[in-house]
């Protein structure tokens, strides 16, 4: 990743980073970085201070993360003119000892007239504010994930989760009052009857169906067309990970499963969910469609599973470089699942 000198003036770099002794598994985008989240300072003002101070700031808006010109992190200085006006910093980790925070920028003059592009959509220009540099701007986080050092990547994914929860939790559950963020955004806190709030995640299984020498795949209602993917669902209150797995695809597509194993996990803020992966045995292979989930579900062999990753299947494309489908299924294929 390039040094905090390569950037323009007022513009800080993050350092990356990868402890020793992970898995694989740990190096699925978002996750295995190894990033010091420090929740000893998160109730400590003046320790947060005077990093912020010093540190670096990723801006958000409308749940985009700024990037630059090279499709990095884009990373600010605490005075630079894009946080004008900005809301209330939320402490991320430290790196390399130095302190990294988000916060979501206002609208600026001239973006509602700015297009709305449909989530994950690789737009032809990003939103640009007037205080960046040439190259600059706001993109959808899944669009830009790939290219982000794995650093950066579990830096801009913690961002986007918990601008996302403030921005949707801003009332007690409890009694209905508005809420107060407090412990550097890790927490919102009722003044009218004392009830901590804490951030959601929803756990998510997706699953590597094999039998043989293929593997399921599924297609949802309204998705691009030629997209496939493994097959996913939320883990349902008192439910292990392998029953959700079992459950989730004999509803989906009537195939059941044996043995079934955890591979890898991977945070996917959007707006909130855990994804861990899993790898089960179908003990039949007859499919049985849900309408309501599923417009079609397949089986695929590695052959054409070679295809579909290099492009040249007749109907199935490639899927998203930097999602833990994508994850599995390339180190599927090429038998590197731990």
């Amino acid at each position: 990743m390039p040094e905090a000198s390569a950037a323009p003036p007022g513009v800080a770099r993050s350092g990356s980073g990868k402890g020793d002794g992970m898995r694989l598994a740990e190096s699925v985008t978002f996750g295995g970085s190894g990033l010091d989240r420090a929740a000893h300072l998160r109730g400590n003002p003046e320790a947060l201070a005077a990093l912020r101070q010093a540190g670096s700031v990723l801006p958000l808006w409308r749940g985009r993360v700024l990037t630059d010109a090279q499709g990095n992190a884009g990373w600010v200085s605490p005075g630079a003119g894009v946080v004008e006006g900005s809301g209330p910093a939320l402490f991320l980790g430290l790196s390399g000892g130095q302190g990294h925070f988000a916060v979501t920028i206002p609208d600026w003059e001239g973006a509602d007239a700015l297009p709305e592009a449909a989530p994950g959509h690789r737009d032809a220009a990003l939103p640009a504010h007037p205080a960046l540099p040439p190259g600059w701007g706001f993109a959808d986080l899944r669009q830009c994930m790939a290219g982000l050092s794995p650093r950066d990547a579990e830096l801009a994914a913690t961002a986007k989760a918990l601008t996302g929860w403030h921005a949707s939790h801003g009332f007690c559950a409890a009694c209905g009052a508005a809420s107060a963020m407090v412990q550097a955004g890790w927490q919102r806190t009722c003044p009218a009857c004392g009830t901590h709030h804490f951030p959601r995640t929803d756990p998510v299984v997706i699953m590597l169906v094999e039998r043989g020498n293929r593997l399921l795949l599924g297609r949802s209602p309204g998705w691009p067309e030629g997209m496939y993917s493994l097959l996913a669902g939320f883990v349902e209150p008192g439910e292990t990970m392998e029953a959700a797995v079992r459950r989730e695809v004999a509803e989906e597509t009537g195939v059941r499963l044996g043995r079934v194993d955890y591979l890898a996990s991977q945070p996917w803020p959007f707006p909130a969910s855990l994804m861990l992966g899993a790898r089960a045995e179908a003990l039949s292979d007859q499919i049985t469609l849900d309408p309501a989930e599923l417009e079609d579900a397949l089986w695929i062999s590695r052959e054409d599973l070679v295809d579909v990753l290099a492009g040249r299947h007749p109907f199935i494309r490639p899927g998203r470089k930097g999602a833990i489908a994508w994850f599995l299924l390339t180190n599927w294929l090429a038998d590197r699942l731990d």
